[in-house]
């Protein structure tokens, strides 16, 4: 489309409608002293393309790939091999597009592969009903508390200790207008999960409880006793998978009594990516709260002649349409990301998926022993998936910096997410996948050991 640029009179006829004495008015929230009063030191104000193409070409032969080096960096975004068929196939002109149609059933392919997507995700889940997809795993865990308030009528959250920092800060900020009330404390350097003092919190203002599964420090728990306490209570629980893979091998959060399930879908197809773009998962046990889900539902029915069809089932509940009354500020899906999802799950199939996630265990036990040999270190997990937290004598921080520098990187350091001391900043938090080999973990073994000496 062409590039219109507005007028001063369009742009004052703007204001005069939303009561804008100026432009700047609109950026009144943003404190005085973040604003740029001269342009940045040493940016040019112009150069060629030819100019901006090498001097970016330049910079990125500074940075460290993760196909480059032993890599063991998770905390939330984990590297597997996604097979070379599934960028093929998302790339076919038909798929290629991150959206729903908005005329959506003359699309019937991409409707079909979202109904399978939201039936792999609802038997990954241990679940009845999954969406078509969200943002990311920690909009989606925004999503799943106002769900449970507007289920319970309560708006209370309480929120594991374990629960990944990002997430937390995505609830937090978005209560602050919202009016929900969120209990949340640092996570304390233990091998046993939160689940059992969080049954103890859970009274008649609680909405829910959100929990993470495996957690950020990679531990694993049995949720059943806290689901029959949430429900004991006329509560929700919600629970977290920032890891699909480990559900190949892990009880799903459904089978253990949680309400709503989400989670983040990057590590199958997607890829790190440089961060973005993810693929929120949604899912519930209870059918009766689907009117109550964000985003889009496909469904699958026939036409006039019998014949299957898809449809878009279900999204008036969203922005687009409900405006001010949408019970979710999701009007799209991650489409794309969701078909390399699904087109990756398709190929493994669930046998495929299982043996997947064996090796990856197999390959953290195996790192996990060699890394506790380390003079000075050791593993805080009893029990883990692919992601355990190793404790150091020196802040991992520098630790990380330190390897990275060797060519290793090393692992994820929790004080780059609790600078606030109480020990976590002497703990590392090491995620082992497939794409790692055992002259990798040898080789962070002997790296880790040169940078504590």
């Amino acid at each position: 489309m062409r590039y219109l640029p507005l007028t001063d009179t369009d742009r004052a006829a703007m204001l005069d409608v939303i009561g804008a004495p100026s432009i700047d008015a609109l950026f009144a929230d943003v404190p005085a002293d973040l604003y740029l009063d001269k342009p940045i030191e040493g940016l040019p104000l112009h150069a060629s393309e030819m100019a901006v193409e090498r001097h970016m070409r330049a910079l990125s032969k500074q940075n460290l790939a993760a196909a480059d080096a032993p890599f063991f960096l998770g905390a939330g975004a984990y590297r597997h091999h996604v097979p070379a068929s599934v960028d093929h196939l998302i790339q076919r002109g038909e798929f290629l597009t991150a959206y729903t149609p908005y005329q959506p059933e003359i699309a019937q392919g991409t409707l079909q592969m979202l109904f399978e997507f939201q039936s792999q995700v609802a038997r990954l889940f241990g679940c009845a009903v999954a969406n078509a997809s969200m943002y990311d795993g920690s909009t989606a865990c925004w999503e799943a508390i106002t769900m449970a308030g507007r289920v319970t009528k309560r708006r209370k959250a309480i929120l594991s200790c374990g629960l990944h920092p990002h997430y937390v800060s995505t609830a937090q900020t978005m209560a602050r207008f919202e009016g929900h009330g969120i209990d949340y404390a640092l996570p304390t350097l233990t091998a046993e999960t939160d689940f059992a003092a969080l049954a103890d919190k859970v009274d008649g203002e609680t909405g829910c409880v959100v929990v993470q599964y495996p957690d950020i420090l990679g531990r694993i728990g049995d949720m059943t006793a806290l689901a029959d306490a949430c429900h004991a209570a006329g509560a929700l629980l919600v629970a977290v998978v920032t890891e699909p893979v480990a559900l190949g091998a892990l009880k799903s959060p459904g089978e253990m009594g949680a309400d709503i399930v989400v989670g983040e879908g990057q590590a199958l197809g997607v890829g790190l990516q440089f961060g973005g773009p993810y693929l929120g998962l949604f899912a519930v046990r209870d059918p009766r709260h689907v009117r109550q889900m964000p985003g889009r539902l496909c469904g699958e029915t026939v036409d006039a002649e019998g014949k299957r069809g898809f449809v878009l089932t279900l999204s008036t509940r969203e922005q687009h349409i409900r405006r001010e009354k949408a019970t979710s500020n999701i009007c799209t899906n991650a489409g794309l990301c969701a078909l390399a999802f699904s087109v990756h799950m398709t190929l493994l199939g669930e046998k495929g998926l299982r043996a997947l996630a064996a090796e990856n265990h197999r390959l953290a036990c195996l790192a996990a022993d060699r890394l506790a040999q380390v003079p000075g270190v050791t593993a805080l997990n009893e029990a883990f998936f692919n992601e355990f937290t190793l404790v150091v004598p020196c802040d991992a921080r520098q630790l990380v910096r330190d390897m990275a520098g060797k060519g290793v990187l090393g692992g994820v350091s929790l004080g780059k997410f609790y600078p606030d001391g109480q020990g976590r900043e002497n703990s590392l938090v090491v995620a082992v996948t497939e794409t790692v080999t055992a002259e990798d973990i040898e080789c962070l073994a002997a790296t880790l050991q040169e940078c504590l000496a």
